[in-house]
C-alpha cells in the first residue's frame, strides 16, 4: 500500500499562495518604483534640475493663451479650463505636473501610446499620462471632453461658465457635489471669466458643426479609446443582455463604474444605492 507522508515542514497552499502574491506585488512596486524614476530622472534632466515655481496668479499668466486657444477651437470656456488646472495641479505645483506635465489629472486608457506615471489615487498607483510638455496636457484635456457624455456642453455659450460648471458634474467628471462651487468660486476669486470671450449666432453655429461632426466621428470608437487601463478580474461574468453585471470577488464599485464607462454616482443612481457596499453575487445594472 501506498503511504502519504504528512508534515508540518510541508507549507500549505494557503501559505504558497500568499508568498506568490507578496512576490508578484513586490516586483509590480519595483517595477513602477523604476519606471517614475525614469519619468523624473528625463524631467529633471529637461528642466536642468529647476523646476518654475509658480503661484496661482503666475499659472494663470503662464496658460491663459493656450486656455484661450482651446476655447475659441472648441467652446470650452477658458475660465473653466484653467480653473480646473489650477484645481488639479495645485496651480502647477504638484508632482504630476511638474514631472509628468500633467495639469489635469488625466488616467491612462487602453488607446493610450505615451510614456505612464504611477500616484495612489482612486486606487493604489493609478496609471497617468505623461506629456512632452504642459501645452499637450492642455490640448489632450480638451480631447477628453469631446464625448457623447459631455456633448450637451458645447452647446453652451463659450463664456457660460457658470453652466459649464454645473454641466460637468452633471455628466459625472467629478463625484464631489462641491465641484461646481470649486470651480465658480476659483473662477470668480482670480476673476478667470475675462478671459471668456463672447461668439455671434453664426460663429457659435460654425463651431458647434465642426465640434460635433467630431464627437460624432469619435463616437463608434469611444467605448475602446476611453476603456480604463484595470481589466476585469479572471472570471468576471460578462455584462448580460439585460444590462446587469454580477459582483464576484475582487469588485469593487470603482473598478465595476470604470469598466461599464460609469462614474461611482452614476452607478449607485442606477441601483438606487446610498452606499458603496456590494456583496458577492449582487446583481447591478450597468445600463
Amino acid at each position: 500500500m501506498r503511504k502519504f507522508i504528512h508534515s508540518n515542514n510541508y507549507p500549505s497552499l494557503h501559505l504558497l499562495i500568499i508568498i506568490a502574491v507578496l512576490f508578484f506585488s513586490s516586483c509590480a512596486s519595483r517595477k513602477i518604483t523604476k519606471n517614475n524614476n525614469q519619468i523624473e530622472k528625463a524631467a529633471n534632466k529637461a528642466n536642468n534640475n529647476s523646476y518654475k515655481s509658480y503661484n496661482t496668479l503666475s499659472y494663470i499668466d503662464e496658460f491663459k493663451g493656450v486656455a484661450i486657444e482651446e476655447m475659441n477651437a472648441f467652446g470650452i470656456p477658458a475660465s473653466i479650463t484653467l480653473a480646473q488646472g489650477i484645481l488639479e495641479s495645485g496651480s502647477g505645483n504638484s508632482d504630476l505636473a511638474k514631472y509628468a506635465n500633467n495639469h489635469f489629472g488625466i488616467k491612462c486608457t487602453s488607446d493610450w501610446k505615451g510614456k505612464n506615471y504611477f500616484r495612489d489615487d482612486d486606487q493604489k498607483n493609478d496609471c497617468f499620462r505623461v506629456y512632452k510638455d504642459a501645452r499637450e496636457s492642455f490640448k489632450d484635456h480638451s480631447e477628453f471632453l469631446k464625448r457623447k457624455r459631455y456633448s450637451f456642453l458645447f452647446q453652451l455659450d463659450k463664456n457660460d461658465y457658470k453652466s459649464w460648471a454645473q454641466g460637468l458634474k452633471t455628466a459625472g467628471y467629478a463625484t464631489n457635489p462641491k465641484y461646481p462651487d470649486l470651480l465658480i468660486n476659483t473662477i470668480e476669486k482670480y476673476q478667470l471669466h475675462q478671459y471668456d470671450q463672447s461668439e455671434s449666432e453664426k460663429q457659435k453655429i460654425a463651431r458647434e458643426d465642426r465640434v460635433f461632426t467630431e464627437i460624432n466621428e469619435n463616437i463608434p470608437q469611444e467605448k475602446k479609446k476611453f476603456t480604463p487601463v484595470e481589466t476585469p478580474p479572471v472570471g468576471a461574468k460578462p455584462i448580460l443582455a439585460d444590462g446587469t453585471y454580477t459582483v464576484i470577488k475582487g469588485d469593487t464599485l470603482y473598478n465595476i463604474a470604470k469598466r461599464f464607462n460609469l462614474t461611482v454616482d452614476q452607478l449607485k443612481m442606477l441601483n438606487e444605492m446610498t452606499a458603496d457596499a456590494i456583496k458577492l453575487g449582487q446583481v447591478l445594472k450597468v445600463k
